[in-house]
This record gives structure tokens, sequence and C-alpha cells, in this order.
């Protein structure tokens, strides 16, 4: 891993801190596992963890990602982890993002938590932050911010000097039924979609080029750098809608939906060409998303840091259930 080195030495509450190495990462997922107290969250707490650690290099990068890890030890115990990056598409580059916090139940409210952040703080800015955000550092993110439900975390994080920075949310939508609505058939949608030179299929890796252009020149933001992360691997998927448009056959890509990139339960990123809107792709490659899911044994798929809350209300049935809170500090 790349990460920063975090020297080690006594803390709060009779704590020793030190930085995460690789060894202990399966600890880690141990303790989140615990920590991490809504059930959604613990139950990927393997795959939570390990997306944030990936230091890959970004599309474009000229080298790797730059992590930070804390571990807090009582006894020779592991009782809690803060980890943390550097910005990795920000337009400023001096921003440290605060990924994590998960203290073990037993030991919260001695100064432990603060005194993880206190220290990933400061390892970060020996890579260089003049800030940190708490609002997730796409595309490695497992939250937008902070679940407005750990109550702790945000208690901590305004004792500690975060301002609020605003909000965000995620929808669900419920696939524990064959018969709900966000798993309905999409083949007469796909059969009109056809009848006007439009195909549906499942992305392929050779698609990688045409969809990561395609998502950077259209959208911006890490969607290419999520499509990556969403193809040919295993709990992760992406669908596509093109359009033969040239003598020569080049195909024209209107659209795609992925799932699986942050976290096997979360859907997107999706996005439609502006010229393509309103022909039905964007909810036949949501649904053909879902469905994968629904097969990989999901009952529910979280659609992450949503924007357009009416059409996938409409197009799933999805509902908001999940609310967080953004935050942000001068170091």
């Amino acid at each position: 891993m790349n990460a920063e080195s975090v020297p080690a030495g006594p803390s709060a509450a009779g704590l020793t801190l030190a930085e995460l190495t690789g060894d202990r990462i399966p600890a880690v997922v141990r303790l989140c596992r615990t920590a991490l107290d809504l059930p959604d969250d613990s139950a990927e707490a393997a795959q939570i963890v390990a997306r944030l650690r990936d230091d890959s290099p970004l599309p474009g990068a000229a080298g790797p990602r730059r992590t930070v890890g804390v571990v807090a030890e009582r006894d020779g115990a592991l009782a809690g982890v803060a980890l943390g990056s550097m910005a990795d598409l920000d337009p400023d580059p001096a921003v440290g993002h605060l990924d994590l916090v998960a203290v073990h139940p037993d030991l919260r409210r001695r100064g432990i938590g603060r005194a993880l952040v206190s220290r990933l703080e400061q390892a970060l800015a020996r890579l260089g932050a003049t800030q940190v955000r708490i609002a997730g550092n796409p595309p490695h993110y497992a939250w937008p911010g902070i679940d407005v439900r750990y109550t702790p975390a945000v208690c901590t994080a305004l004792a500690l000097g975060y301002a609020p920075d605003g909000t965000a949310w995620n929808m669900t939508a419920d696939l524990s039924a064959g018969s709900s609505p966000a798993l309905r058939s999409t083949e007469a949608a796909e059969r009109r979609l056809a009848e006007q030179g439009v195909t549906v299929r499942r992305a392929e890796p050779a698609d990688v080029a045409m969809l990561t252009r395609f998502a950077r020149s259209t959208f911006g933001g890490s969607w290419d750098a999520e499509l990556l992360h969403s193809i040919g691997r295993e709990g992760a998927g992406c669908h596509l809608a093109v359009r033969t448009a040239t003598a020569d056959g080049t195909p024209e890509l209107l659209g795609f939906a992925a799932y699986g990139s942050s976290r096997p339960s979360w859907f997107g990123p999706m996005g439609t060409a502006p010229a393509a809107q309103g022909m039905g792709i964007g909810g036949v490659l949501l649904r053909r998303c879902l469905r994968d899911q629904r097969a990989a044994g999901h009952l529910r798929a979280e659609i992450g840091w949503v924007g357009p809350v009416p059409f996938y209300a409409a197009s799933a049935d999805a509902r908001i259930e999940r609310v967080f809170f953004l935050y942000r500090k001068q170091l």
C-alpha cells in the first residue's frame, strides 16, 4: 500500500497509535464488522476497507493514490481505526479526506475517535493537505459523508472543529421479491429501442475504452474511473446502450449504467447522452443492473449520492432512506 507513515506513540486513554500496515487489514475488517452499527455497512466491511485502501492509479494519474491509515491499540487489542486519502479528483489538490473512523462499541466515549482523527489529520498535513473534508473521495468512497444515524461520528466531527458543508442522500430499491417494481421486465422497452436502432447489452472488457471516453467527455468527474472498477470484476457489472450511427459500423454510445464499483450492493454511476434522453434508455439500464444485483443475492440496492430523485422513484419505486452530513475543516 502507498500509505503515509504514521509514527507510533502513546495517545489519549492509554492508547498506542500506529500506522496501519497490510498485515493488520484482516483485524481492521473484523473490527469494522463490529463497529459499523448499520447492518448494510457491517455486512460489506471487507469491501469497504479494500476500496478505501485501494492505491491503484486513476486514469491519467502520474502515480498511485495516496492513502493514510491509523490504528489504535489498547492492551494489545485493536480498539479503533481511521482511514484517509488525498484528493483524487478535487480541483484543489490540497484537500485531504477523512474516509472512515471506527471504534469498538465497548470502548467509545473514551477519546479514541478524537485521537485517531487528530493523528490522521497530521498525516494528511504531511502530504500537503491544508483542509480535510468528510464528503467521500470519488471514485474510492464508501459513503458521501456521515450517515446521520452515526451520532457518535457526528459528535466527534463537530467537537474537532469540522463545519457542516452540505447534505447528500442515497435511495434504496427493494429487490426482495420478484414482483418488486425495481425488477419489472424491460423486454417491451428494449424492443421499442431496437426498432429505433438501439441495442442494449452487457458491457464487456473490450468496451472499457469507449465507455470511459464517453463518461469523461460527457459527464466529467470520476465516472470513468468508477466504470473501470465495475467491468470484469466479481460482484460488479455494467450495461450499455449503443446505436450504429456510421457507414463503417462504428457504434454510438448512448448511455450506461453500472453497479458494484464502490460496494457490491450499490448502484451507479449511470448516464445517458443528452441527445438520447427521453427515449427510456435510463430506466432499461437501471433495471437490468438491479436484476443482476438481485441474482447475486442482494435484497436491496442502494443508489448512491442521488441526483434525480424523481427518476429513480418512478423507474424503480426507490425511496430516500439514507441521509448524510458533509463536513469541512481548515488545518
